[in-house]
């Protein structure tokens, strides 16, 4: 088992990792910006390193400066948590290059499944079925246009470095497509300094099901169950749960074994998500894979008891995984919603700015992940996450309520917050009988009096 193990990240993650350290007896190094001096993830870690100023390309991307803090501290392990690093083949190259345990997957499993050209690709070859598209990289419109029209419209124009639903654009008919093509590899160029796009059919209203999997260096694999991720805006996920309220035994039979499949097919150790597309004959294609620990991987906590940071930890420590996962059974629903400091009265513009009051909900099957308190600084060099707040209980109309309660019993004042939209979420009907796809959120307007409305003629463009 590691002895000290640098964590390369931030907020509520960076604690969260920090945490789990502790529990297993790991000693803990933090590194923070200038602007997250008085952090709490600085607070808790046995040590910190100051890395850099606010902006990210100087602190939390600055592979240089996070080395020389492993080398300082004698770290033996780093972890990158999610985003910033989590995903960079050259900075597990260069981790392993310097002696330290990059508690992720090698540069060669991250290019592999990074790519998502190459994702999908290496997931066609490993015999899970994929969403129809390009081969590879497109060259130019004009070739893009060509494959839309044998494939048929709609289609959509996807970055290969692409993330959070930058570099992606839908494309309804052939007169759209070459605006479409520049304007999504302008936006990738600018993102990720790459400009790659491939297309894939677009597969109508469909569910965003993810798999949680876990491999050990030995060669064995299991999946913890699905999460649905639909309830999403511009495609970035904004609530949660575990299990879908879609996905059945049999379902999740065959999902479960076809991402055991995949993750086997290319050696994967660790913890990762392989993400599907469901459609409305709950056929499922492959979209991409995270190589990393997850946002939303509370909820698989919730109804697995698993604690994925330390089984993260201890398969790149050399361990088996538990006996158990291979007989897992999930036990009652959970949901996760993510509050930010964006302001839903005003299109949610992000809303930075000094936490004046926090109280944060408690009781049975309540959790709350959060590195935020009074008086703390919301930073603009960095996303907009306040805290998750995740509950649990015995089935999806149960953990519905005790969200609902849970979110009244929220108090965050100073920064505008997306509480009043998620309560708005939860009172809906139709997102209480499980009706809804990745779409939901495009046929609602926001009302400032909480309330949100149908606009029934874009659920039937979407």
């Amino acid at each position: 088992m590691f002895n000290k193990i640098l964590i390369a990240n931030r907020g509520e993650i960076a604690l969260r990792i920090i945490r789990s350290c502790h529990e297993l007896g790991i000693k803990t190094v933090a590194v923070y910006s200038t602007v997250d001096k008085f952090s709490l993830h600085v607070r808790f870690a046995n040590e910190a390193v100051c890395i850099g100023p606010g902006p990210s390309s100087e602190s939390y991307l600055n592979i240089p400066r996070i080395i020389a803090a492993g080398e300082i501290t004698n770290a033996d392990a780093i972890h990158p948590g999610y985003g910033f690093l989590a995903e960079s083949a050259d900075f597990s190259r260069i981790c392993q290059k310097n002696g330290f345990s990059f508690i992720g997957p090698s540069p060669e499993i991250i290019n592999a499944m990074g790519d998502k050209a190459q994702a999908k690709a290496t997931m066609e070859k490993a015999g899970v079925q994929v969403i129809p598209g390009s081969d590879g990289i497109l060259p130019g419109p004009t070739e893009a246009s060509k494959l839309a029209e044998k494939m048929g419209y709609p289609v959509m124009l996807k970055a290969t470095a692409g993330g959070g639903g930058r570099g992606m654009r839908l494309v309804r008919n052939p007169e759209e497509m070459e605006k479409m093509f520049i304007t999504a590899q302008s936006e990738a160029n600018i993102a990720f300094e790459n400009g790659d796009l491939y297309l894939e059919k677009f597969i109508e209203t469909p569910r965003h099901i993810e798999i949680q999997i876990i491999g050990d260096i030995h060669g064995n694999v299991a999946h913890l169950g699905e999460r649905e991720c639909s309830i999403q805006r511009r495609h970035q996920k904004l609530v949660e749960e575990s299990p879908s309220a879609v996905v059945d035994v049999e379902l999740r039979k065959r999902m479960g074994e076809a991402a055991i499949h995949g993750a086997k097919k290319i050696g994967y150790i660790g913890v990762g998500t392989m993400e599907f597309l469901l459609d409305k004959k709950k056929e499922f294609f492959f979209m991409e894979m995270n190589t990393r620990i997850q946002v939303e991987h509370t909820v698989t906590e919730m109804v697995t008891g698993a604690d994925l940071i330390k089984q993260q930890i201890r398969m790149y420590a050399g361990e088996r995984y538990p006996a158990y996962l291979d007989t897992l059974q999930l036990r009652g629903h959970s949901i996760e919603c993510r509050i930010n400091a964006e302001d839903p009265d005003r299109n949610f513009i992000p809303s930075p700015g000094t936490i004046t009051s926090f109280h944060m909900p408690g009781g049975k099957g309540v959790r709350v992940d959060t590195h935020s308190y009074v008086g703390y600084e919301i930073p603009t060099d960095y996303d907009s996450l306040i805290a998750k707040l995740i509950v649990q209980a015995s089935n999806r109309d149960r953990a519905i309520n005790r969200m609902q309660c849970a979110l009244e019993e929220c108090i965050i004042e100073g920064p505008k917050t997306t509480i009043p939209f998620h309560e708005a979420i939860m009172r809906d009907k139709e997102f209480k009988k499980g009706n809804f796809d990745t779409s939901f959120l495009e046929t609602f307007e926001y009302s400032s009096n909480g309330t949100i409305e149908k606009v029934e003629e874009d659920r039937e463009q979407h």
